[in-house]
Order: structure tokens, then sequence, then C-alpha cells
């Protein structure tokens, strides 16, 4: 058994699990870690938790130490610094000219070096921007460039749904989301109404896709030839989620469509309502 909490760095939504090392600590509390970017300091999403060996991704680092008054006010320095440093590396980015767009700084908790984030179309070659940086701020400089998910993710926002954007919020992971589901979910394909905030299909597409997935399964498609009590007709209208089908009935065919469920009938020849296997091109774009 072992004594593991949860940190969460720089407001992300993702947490990541560290041994307690012999240290209590509650929701809010702040603790210094060991990470691969060196020494930082994140605030405890989840109190001391016992936890089987077998339940535990190793290897497993434990805490150094829990946070004191001194880290905390680094914390608050570095953030004010950080400021300064987006300043300073927009103006050189103007300077030379380069295409990328500059979304955010953050410093080392020890300051020992400073990570510029920023989005391009293509590559860039920024070496000279480096040291530009390096000679201003006299430490060590490093450029990454992410994608429009993760600038979303970065800096935070609002969805078409109201609510703050969910990848800055909870998802700690992007999956991958297809139009696919929008059509199998019979959402509208127009890219205003199925792209998020940055540009790609929304993540909330695939938190259904499972129901969804299951029912295509066993409610026949729009044009099925099926086998009803009333006898044999084609279904002219599904309602996925509720079951709901309306039949044209062979026997009566001017007359109106029959109101029944999927349980009511027995497909004999499914529909021609099927996915397209090939998006189309302008919507292949909000693919990632």
């Amino acid at each position: 058994m072992a004594t593991i909490i949860g940190i969460r760095f720089r407001n992300t939504s993702k947490v990541y699990y560290f041994d307690a090392a012999g240290f209590t600590f509650r929701k809010g509390d702040h603790a210094i870690v060991e990470t691969s970017r060196g020494l930082e300091c994140g605030e405890v999403t989840m109190a001391n938790r016992t936890m089987g060996e077998e339940e535990i991704t190793k290897p497993l680092k434990a805490v150094v130490r829990p946070a004191t008054e001194k880290d905390l006010r680094q914390v608050e320095e570095n953030a004010e610094r950080e400021k300064k440093a987006m300043e300073v590396c927009t103006q050189k980015i103007a300077a030379h000219k380069l295409d990328m767009k500059l979304i955010s700084a953050e410093y080392a908790f020890d300051g020992s070096k400073i990570l510029f984030y920023f989005t391009s179309d293509g590559r860039v070659d920024f070496r000279n921007l480096v040291k530009d940086l390096a000679g201003v701020f006299h430490t060590r400089i490093e450029l990454r460039q992410i994608g429009v998910r993760d600038e979303a993710k970065m800096l935070g926002g609002l969805g078409i749904c109201g609510q703050p954007l969910c990848c800055s919020r909870f998802l700690s992971d992007f999956q991958p989301v297809s139009i696919k589901m929008a059509k199998e979910q019979g959402l509208s394909l127009n890219p205003t109404k199925i792209s998020g905030s940055c540009g790609r299909l929304m993540c909330c597409l695939k938190y259904e896709q499972d129901a969804y997935s299951a029912l295509l399964k066993i409610t026949p498609r729009q044009g099925a030839l099926v086998n009803t009590p009333e006898g044999r007709g084609t279904v002219v209208d599904v309602s996925l989620l509720t079951g709901a089908l309306k039949v044209r009935l062979d026997k009566s065919p001017d007359s109106p469509p029959v109101s029944m469920t999927r349980d009511d009938v027995k497909v004999i020849k499914d529909g021609r309502g099927k996915v397209e296997k090939e998006p189309s091109e302008a919507l292949a774009e909000l693919e990632d």
C-alpha cells in the first residue's frame, strides 16, 4: 500500500500523482515536487489517499516538501516576471518578423529557465530569437510550438454551451473526434455549429458517441425496409434516442406514416442513410 496525493499545475485540468512521503496534505494546499522540468509548485487537488501497489503507475515520485510562504511568494513573483517576459518576447518576435503567435510564458519555479509557448501554421526558425531572449533574461530559454487545441486549453474561454471550455476545466487528454461522430449523432454539418473555440471539432462530440453507436446497431435507418405488426413498410423518420419510428406501409402508400418503435419492427433490408466513409474537404479540416 502507498499513500499518494493528486497535484495540478498552473490551473491545468490534468492531475498528477505523487507519493505523499509521510506528509499530510489537504485539498487546496500547495506542495513542491520534482518533475521532468525540475522543481515545481503545484496545488493539491486530492488529499492523502491510500492505494494498492497494483493501482499505481510506477515509478511514482515523492513530494519534496509542503510549500512554504516563501515558496508561494516565489510563485507570485514568477507570475509577475512572466508578464514582462511576454511583452519582451512579443517585441522580439515582431523585430525578427517571425510568423508565430506567442501564447504564454512560464518561468521555472527556481527561475532556471523560461518556457515560451507559441502557435504557427508551419515550422519556424527561432534560433536568433532564442539568442536575443537569452541576452535579455540571462537564463535558459525554450520555445515550444503547440496546436490550436492546446492554445484553447491554456487560454480558456466559454464554449457555445455557455460553460467554460471542457479542455481547460476537466479534460486531461484530447480524445480523437471525427466528422463521422457528428453525422451519426444527427448534428448539422455546418462547421460553425460543430466546431469549438479552437476551430476544431468540439470535444463533447465524444461524450455520447458510445451510446449513439450502440443505438445505431439496434435502430433501423431511414429508408430501411421492415416488417411490422401491420405489414411490410419503409421507415421514413427515425428518432434515434427515443427509438420512435414512422413507417409508411406498403399496403397504404398514400396514407400518413404509422408511428411505431424500434421494438415493433424487424429489418428486412437496411436503409441507405449510411455514414460516408470520407468527410468533405472543408469538414475534414476540422478534424485534428
